[in-house]
């Protein structure tokens, strides 16, 4: 029988031993550490893992030998291991090793340890080996915590620093209207994308920009979103794919995000380039000041066209609307809802026996109302130019 003491001292032996065979342990570890593919395929450099595996056995030792000191009443440095397993964890980080490859690789510092203890003791060391076993291990799971906490801290402030670096970029692109090659050659990569791309973009403000940055913030399966704010408005624009030979657009519709499809927003559908990047956000901005409270998606220049005339108009100081208003005031007892009525069908499909299906009226019907809109108006619904007045007042 063995009293406290006299473990005490051949456990102090046996730790001594260990100190003495950290080169063997380090040589065990990268034998073993070759069977994880990413140590093998040389993510870290063979002499940087060597120095380190040495290093990390020294270590451990080390917190074995403080660990029996401080249970024993006396003072050991137990702060050593663990500065040296949070440079280890961010180390590994920086060197873009996967977690599952870390813990693997950490997980063989136990076994490589106890398998040498075993190797190094005595058969009647047995009962002494039992009682410290749970030293062993709570030594080396302490290592192996604070490693992943300053590998996970790590890589949450690289991916921070990366997302900074790629808003600075995107920064950089809405904020000149004549962008260099190099500015966005440099934006590219850090975006990751391609320069010559087509892509979409959607303007916002208000409600409907709080939801364009819930969409583009949330993974997205198939689509990579950016997303840019300034004075007011959220941006975001995305990627459609690269621009054919002799410069064309690849034939086929836009894509845009199914969260998207749902919000009231400023849309320039497609542009060819970063380059165009400023402009297309100009325009797709200047659709968001034109949605109106019946709009419930996307608003492109193709179906807001007839509202931005009428707003350019407007600014310049001519308002088609008040001239159509006071040339339909003579209009009685429904007359003028009747006769809008079906001069919007007409328009929408140039058809008359069409219009007079829809409106469940006869086709005489229809040429009477046509017709007493021209003589109240003015305006000739066969002609091109006068019909396109008549658009632009009622956008």
């Amino acid at each position: 029988m063995h009293n406290d003491q006299d473990y005490g001292a051949r456990w102090g032996e046996l730790v001594e031993r260990l100190h003495g065979r950290v080169d063997e342990l380090a040589e065990l570890f990268m034998a073993r550490v070759q069977e994880i593919p990413e140590y093998a395929g040389r993510t870290v450099g063979i002499e940087e893992l060597r120095d380190t595996a040495r290093e990390t056995f020294r270590r451990l030792v080390d917190g074995l030998r403080d660990e029996e000191l401080q249970l024993s009443g006396r003072n050991g440095d137990s702060d050593s291991l663990m500065r040296f397993s949070l440079e280890l964890g961010a180390k590994r980080a920086r060197a873009g090793i996967s977690p599952e490859a870390l813990t693997s690789a950490v997980r063989l510092d136990f076994s490589i340890l106890w398998e040498d203890l075993l190797q190094i003791s005595e058969p009647q060391d047995a009962a002494l080996l039992t009682s410290r076993v749970d030293r062993v291990w709570r030594v080396v799971d302490e290592f192996a915590a604070h490693t992943h906490s300053s590998y996970s801290a790590e890589r949450v402030r690289m991916a921070q620093e990366e997302s900074n670096i790629r808003q600075e970029f995107i920064t950089r692109l809405f904020s000149k209207s004549e962008l260099s090659a190099d500015t966005i050659s440099q934006a590219s990569a850090a975006l990751v994308t391609d320069p010559d791309a087509r892509y979409s973009i959607v303007a916002a403000s208000g409600e409907a920009a709080s939801r364009l940055r819930a969409i583009a913030q949330a993974p997205q399966a198939s689509q990579r979103l950016f997303v840019h704010e300034f004075g007011g408005s959220t941006y975001v624009f995305w990627a459609l794919g690269p621009i054919t030979d002799g410069g064309r657009q690849p034939a086929g519709p836009a894509f845009i995000p199914a969260g998207i499809a749902g919000i009231p927003c400023g849309y320039v559908e497609s542009f060819a380039g970063l380059r165009a990047l400023p402009s297309a956000a100009r325009t797709a901005e200047r659709l968001a000041l034109l949605l109106q409270p019946s709009d419930r998606g996307p608003l492109t220049a193709a179906a807001a066209w007839a509202r931005l005339a009428k707003q350019q108009l407007q600014d310049a100081g001519l308002d088609l609307w008040t001239d159509l208003d006071a040339a339909l005031s003579p209009c009685r007892g429904g007359e003028r809802e009747r006769l809008e009525e079906t001069v919007r069908h007409f328009l929408s499909t140039g058809n008359i026996t069409t219009t007079a299906q829809a409106l469940f009226c006869h086709r005489n019907t229809i040429l009477n109302r046509l017709n007493r809109f021209q003589d109240l108006t003015g305006i000739h619904l066969a002609v091109p130019t006068q019909v396109a007045r008549l658009v632009v007042a009622w956008a």
